[in-house]
């Protein structure tokens, strides 16, 4: 094999224009971060791994986890420098590399950033600040109880003198490290930078085109790649043209990957390699091959439709929850109302496509990846190279959008393999079809709902056979429900039971796993208990959560932590936030415009959203504005970006229902681009207006549980402007023409 390596002029003096000349240390830096390593001094003060102040005064905070548009890279670092009390203007902010010796739970999903690291974040800023203080004070030679901190400095009032966090890193490196459980944080009360609007550390870079992204990444002697894989989810290579591709204008490889059969891993196909990716698309356009498709090749939406009718018409396989005596309740109800409800498929759809650059040598692997679960990545490439994860380096780049996508690390696996074989770097970069027809779906579900109301309106019994996708007892990835899903302890007589069939094509999380279809269901099918019962719908909600009970008794003890419980008082603050700001039952609307109301509890927050939606004659749907009112505990961190946080996941659902959707035909994903996976315009984007109700509880997460009550609201919404209930998505296949 030969091993080519080509670096011409311009890439050479851009390299060592940063690196000083190092062409050696230029190419094996973390990339975004060499400025800030070469200007790093042995002189600086690094109090623990997230911190380092230099003779200067400039603070360079660590972000460890992965930035995928969430604010993480901005809000961690915040809760460090308000504990340290910096002059947020001389904080700089660098991507961490995956480091499992440093760090912990380097991994960016399930909103899972704030609950874990708030504490932890502040009390190594807190422990930073004990160290400068006690250096100045050593100083100055007063107790420490006299010196306070403010701005990047150590104050002693009484005697007016000031030493700035940089003049104090040589003595304060000296410092013992406090105890992280016992350093002494703040009183909210008095927090300068927690709970301001702080712009996020990488706009400028963004909106400059600085590079930051994982499809950015040059290295040195690189050449581009793309990947044919099977259209049949884990079909493999049976014969192909590779003679007439390798002929191609600058492809300098063609390689056949035999790949294995875990849909999550290493797949077959062929991958080009050429000088640009331009040539190596191109060249793909020639590829012609013959795949042995495998069992999943007889795959297809209908299929699926058809099954499941049938098992919705059988007895469920099993009963997750049953409490009371639903059929009793049935047979004794002054009302029962059934109702069927579907979600589709969905694709992630990011707006960066997945992508690694890998380079492999002297048996060590490099990678720049954009990953939201970079450790997992690492072990499942050591794996399937067989190699220890110890010879590899994972840096981390910026991710244009992930929602679950990334933290799956196929494309990850895919460079690895192929830079190995190719004995030279490789920069992978998938199509936008590669993206959409290779995705984790968010998988399907139907929901058969039977309820009843007795004379007085109120909820007595209700039952969910949820259709699903798994094997015996097992839920596909993404696929399952709890046993706990509201309205469950709400309804005395309640039952969950489920019945699943097999796939054959891949799943995963999507923003709000779960709760994304699950309350759509669930939501609007309490609209449809409302509309039964003749009462108003936030009313109606209000008065099932009055009705909580306690659980039984388990009849074994509870293996692991309990789950997290909802409290249905914080969900009552925040419905009753939402009819306040949205002036609920006060508004009067010509026909054709009405308003709706949902609610979901998930990943630790409480949200409750209203919208006002007008349906043309003709049956198009516009979201005219959204409301909101969120519980995620006693904190905002960073006000402008949990606004962001928020419009953008209620965007983003509404984006869903209007006309998104996976299907499939002969084991393919029909959908390949955003002309048949429309995502939402610019002109369809309502005004979402926030409010955050704040509790005495611990801080939590933002990214997903704004998501999904938006949904099963705007359902609401079209239902009181055309009378027309909407049980399945998306909206685009819907008749909701009236008049």
């Amino acid at each position: 094999m030969t091993t080519q390596t080509r670096v011409d002029r311009r890439e050479f003096l851009r390299v060592t224009a940063i690196a000083g000349g190092g062409m050696l240390l230029a190419s094996y830096l973390p990339f975004g971060s060499l400025d800030a390593l070469a200007a790093a001094s042995t002189s600086d003060f690094t109090p623990n791994a997230f911190i380092r102040i230099s003779p200067d005064g400039i603070i360079t905070i660590m972000a460890q986890n992965p930035e995928v548009g969430q604010g993480v890279k901005t809000m961690l670092p915040m809760a460090i420098a308000e504990e340290l009390d910096a002059d947020w203007t001389s904080v700089r902010v660098e991507q961490a590399g995956l480091d499992t010796e440093k760090y912990n739970n380097q991994f960016a999903g399930g909103s899972r950033a704030t609950p874990n690291h708030y504490i932890p974040m502040r009390r190594v800023g807190a422990a930073a600040r004990a160290m400068l203080v006690t250096a100045a004070a050593a100083a100055w030679g007063v107790p420490e109880s006299e010196c306070e901190t403010e701005a990047g400095a150590v104050h002693h009032r009484r005697t007016r003198r000031r030493l700035g966090y940089g003049e104090l890193a040589g003595r304060a490196a000296s410092m013992p490290a406090p105890d992280l459980e016992k350093v002494t944080l703040k009183d909210p009360k008095d927090f300068k930078i927690i709970g301001t609007r702080v712009r996020g550390v990488d706009n400028r870079a963004i909106v400059t085109g600085k590079p930051l992204y994982g499809i950015d990444v040059t290295v040195p002697g690189m050449l581009h790649a793309v990947f044919e894989k099977c259209p049949v989810f884990g079909g493999k290579v049976a014969s192909a043209n590779l003679d007439e591709v390798r002929s191609a204008p600058g492809v300098r490889q063609v390689l056949v990957v035999d790949g294995g059969v875990a849909l999550d891993g290493l797949l077959g196909g062929v991958a080009i390699l050429a000088d640009t990716w331009w040539h190596a698309q191109s060249a793909r356009q020639r590829l012609r091959v013959s795949w042995n498709e495998g069992a999943s090749a007889t795959l297809s939406s209908e299929g699926l439709t058809s099954r499941a009718e049938e098992l919705a018409a059988q007895k469920a396989q099993r009963t997750l929850r049953s409490d009371g005596d639903v059929d009793a309740a049935l047979a004794g109800a002054a009302r029962v109302v059934r109702a069927s409800y579907y979600y589709p498929f969905l694709a992630h759809a990011p707006m960066e496509p997945q992508n690694c650059t890998a380079r492999f040598a002297n048996g060590k692997l490099e990678l720049w990846v954009p990953s939201q679960s970079p450790q997992g990545g690492r072990g499942l490439t050591a794996r399937t190279l067989g190699i220890p994860e110890t010879d590899i380096t994972i840096h981390l780049t910026r991710m244009g959008g992930g929602f679950g996508r990334r933290l799956n690390n196929d494309y990850m696996v895919e460079a690895a393999w192929i830079a190995r074989q190719a004995g030279v770097p490789v920069k992978l970069v998938w199509s936008r079809e590669d993206d959409m027809r290779h995705d984790f779906y968010r998988p399907a579900g139907w929901h058969n709902f039977t309820g009843a109301l007795d004379a007085r309106g109120a909820v007595v019994a209700w039952r969910d056979h949820f259709i699903s996708f798994g094997e015996g007892e097992t839920f596909a990835r993404s696929s399952g429900i709890s046993p706990n899903e509201f309205p469950a302890r709400f309804v005395r007589n309640f039952a969950l039971e489920t019945s699943v069939m097999p796939l054959g094509a891949p799943t995963g999380p999507l923003r709000a796993p779960g709760s994304n279809g699950i309350a759509f269901a669930i939501q609007s099918f309490i609209d449809e208990l409302a509309a039964a019962a003749g009462k108003d719908p936030l009313r109606f909600r209000l008065e099932l959560l009055a009705n909580e009970r306690p659980d039984p008794a388990p009849a074994e003890p509870p293996q692991g932590p309990p789950p997290p419980r909802f409290n249905p008082a914080r969900m009552r603050g925040v419905l009753e936030l939402v009819a306040e700001k949205s002036a609920w039952g006060t508004r009067r609307h010509p026909r054709g415009t009405g308003m709706g109301v949902a609610f979901h509890f998930s990943h630790l927050g409480y949200f409750a959203e209203a919208v006002q939606a007008t349906v043309s004659r003709k049956g198009a749907v516009t979201v005219d504005r959204v409301w909101v009112a969120a519980d995620i505990g006693s904190d905002i961190i960073n006000p402008s970006n949990a606004e962001n946080q928020v419009q953008g996941a209620v965007l983003d659902g509404i984006g869903e229902a209007l006309a998104q959707e996976i299907t499939f035909r002969s084991g393919r994903t029909v959908q390949s681009n955003f002309h048949d996976f429309a995502l939402l315009r610019m002109t369809q984007a309502a005004p979402v207006e926030v409010h955050f109700r704040r509790t005495e509880f611990p801080t939590t997460g933002l990214g997903e549980p704004a998501l999904p009550p938006v949904v099963p609201a705007l359902c609401s919404a079209i239902f009181a402007a055309t009378g027309k209930r909407v049980r399945s998505l998306p909206l685009s296949r819907q008749d909701l023409s009236w008049g």
